[in-house]
């Protein structure tokens, strides 16, 4: 019974590896989609932390704009700046703690590192940007909560012995999960660590990342809700020459766009030069939000609370113009001090008073002939997002994601293209630059394919079976393992070639002939192979001449010692190819 079972599987698995050549495409995605769930379960367990931990601070559980409203003054002036203290005690704590050993971001892990994260500095940092959010610190969540995802999304690769470009894989993974998790935006989640992380829309990797903020917005829907985080009234284009308009706030945003980024460096180098420790840096940063708070609670927290007032109602310009300086000092204070945490929703508040500003001035200009101010608030907020990150796309559709609006794409396309064309041509690098070292010491492509070897790509233990194996062991080598070609070693450990499990078709259906068959009867010995010395180059060219997933990797006396997948190979190269300068 369990032999007919097995030649029932065999002959599924043959009959699909005849119409698709899936290779390890399955393996991905699987693990791609544990991904996304794992990342997407830890948002809501995250934003739980932080408000228990604002209960403690604060006394209640209300957004944090609501919270500081009900505080006395006394205690809006100085929550943040225990907030603030405490986060800097953390953070000064863990470096002591496990000295020597860096906090990796998630970026530099895609783009630097070995595609490990460590865990304990990386929790500590967390840990530190919790205590700034729950306390009113005008950054955004979303920073650690992404870290996190991509955290847990470098240690399963790490479970599953990842090679080090699936690795990278897997956290970039996680961080489009953290970003779907925290904005309700699967579309834009992918497209975000598409576009900024890894600077390719190659669908080695776009594949598995659209599938992990999947799964990360089906977990996330399920645990906490599925409307859209930004819900307003139905979006009107009034006239085709509003377009005009909608236009120029995006010039505008690009304009502004590379101030704002100067106005957080400037920040953080003053702090830097302050004469005090971390913690009392940080502490200060709280006390200034703490203060500017007594005159427009809107400053506290991320950004969220003023961003749905804005796009809910008509702001008149003048106290929109409050807002944003109010809000750009507080925000400057906080990251400016060492605070952990994001600037993705401080960036769209700012993107949407400069869009509600000109939208006051266009609709009492022309009443009759162009939208509510509100409208330009929300296209404003899309087209700072594409000046500031240099990522129109990602802009114009993690905006739709958040709203659901679709008639809000065309003057957002319009907006977002202008805004990144200034900006981009008045400032080269964007808010989430790539690392100094990134930019200055990689090679290109073409040099990391002359010069790298297949040894940095190597899987050890393919798997193998003797050339004296009976028909039997072949089967149940083929049902344990999913690749479509088994290698084959005489009694010594040399590659003498490959069983593919084509060749075993015909069998299936005559079992009298397996008792006198061997593995040397299927051999195909006219297979290519690589040594590990040699380079990407030739390993790449073998790839595209021979339809195969995997390449034997033998030395010089043909010992087989292990194997590299294209797909591995696409992703290195792909990791190179997003790095400016390559």
């Amino acid at each position: 019974m369990r032999r007919t079972s097995v030649y029932r599987l065999l002959r599924l698995r043959v009959w699909l590896a005849e119409r698709f050549r899936s290779g390890d495409t399955p393996s991905t995605y699987f693990w791609a989609g544990l991904v996304g769930l794992v990342g997407g379960a830890s948002g809501p367990g995250f934003r739980w932390v932080c408000s228990e931990l604002q209960y403690l601070l604060v006394g209640n559980r209300l957004n944090l704009v609501d919270a500081a409203n009900d505080l006395p003054d006394w205690r809006r002036l100085l929550v943040p700046a225990v907030g603030g203290l405490l986060a800097g005690i953390v953070l000064m704590l863990g470096a002591r703690l496990w000295k020597g050993l860096r906090a990796t971001d998630y970026m530099e892990a895609v783009a630097l590192e070995d595609g490990e994260m460590r865990a304990r500095p990386a929790l500590v940092r967390i840990g530190s940007s919790i205590f700034s959010i729950a306390s009113g610190g005008s950054l955004g969540r979303e920073g650690a909560m992404v870290q996190l995802a991509a955290l847990l999304g470098s240690s399963l690769g790490r479970i599953a012995r990842m090679p080090r470009p699936r690795l990278r894989l897997m956290i970039a993974c996680g961080a489009a999960a953290g970003i779907a998790s925290a904005y309700n935006a699967p579309i834009g989640g992918a497209l975000f660590v598409a576009e900024i992380v890894l600077g390719s829309i190659a669908m080695e990797s776009f594949g598995p990342l659209l599938f992990a903020s999947f799964m990360a917005t089906v977990i996330t829907h399920t645990l906490s809700g599925g409307s859209p985080l930004y819900e307003m009234r139905a979006f009107e284009l009034v006239s085709a020459q509003e377009l005009v308009a909608y236009l120029g706030l995006g010039l505008l945003a690009g304009v502004c766009a590379p101030g704002f980024l100067w106005m957080l460096e400037s920040s953080t180098r003053l702090f830097a030069r302050l004469p005090m420790p971390l913690w009392a840096r940080m502490a200060l940063g709280g006390l200034i939000v703490g203060a500017i708070s007594l005159q427009h609670p809107y400053v506290w927290g991320n950004g969220q609370g003023a961003l749905l007032q804005i796009l809910g109602s008509d702001w008149v310009w003048s106290s929109l113009l409050v807002l944003l300086l109010l809000k750009l000092a507080a925000t400057a204070a906080t990251i400016g001090s060492g605070a952990v945490g994001g600037v993705f929703t401080p960036t769209l508040l700012v993107g949407a008073v400069i869009g509600g500003v000109v939208g006051n001035l266009v609709h009492g200009f022309a009443p009759e002939s162009t939208g509510a101010p509100h409208f330009y608030a929300l296209v404003g907020a899309g087209a700072f997002l594409a000046a500031t990150t240099h990522a129109p796309l990602m802009a114009i559709l993690i905006m739709f994601d958040m709203t659901l609006a679709h008639e809000i794409v065309l003057p957002l396309m319009l907006a977002c293209v202008g805004a990144y064309v200034v900006s981009q041509s008045l400032r080269s690098s964007s808010i989430y630059a790539v690392p100094r070292r990134v930019r200055h010491e990689d090679p290109p492509v073409r040099e990391t394919l002359a010069t790298k070897t297949v040894a940095e790509l190597l899987r050890p233990d393919p798997p193998r079976i003797s050339d004296t194996a009976r028909f039997s062991e072949i089967l149940d080598a083929f049902v344990g393992r999913r690749h479509n070609n088994l290698y084959v070693v005489d009694a010594q450990g040399v590659f003498q070639g490959v069983i593919p499990l084509h060749e075993i078709k015909g069998m299936l259906n005559d079992p009298e002939l397996h008792r006198i068959t061997i593995a040397h009867d299927f051999l195909r010995e006219e297979f290519p192979r690589v040594e590990p010395h040699t380079t990407l180059a030739v390993a790449l060219q073998l790839f595209t001449t021979h339809p195969i997933e995997r390449l034997p990797v033998v030395d010089a006396a043909g010992q087989l010692l292990g194997s590299i997948t294209k797909t591995d190979l696409l992703l290195a190269l792909a990791g190179v190819s997003a790095r400016p300068g390559a």
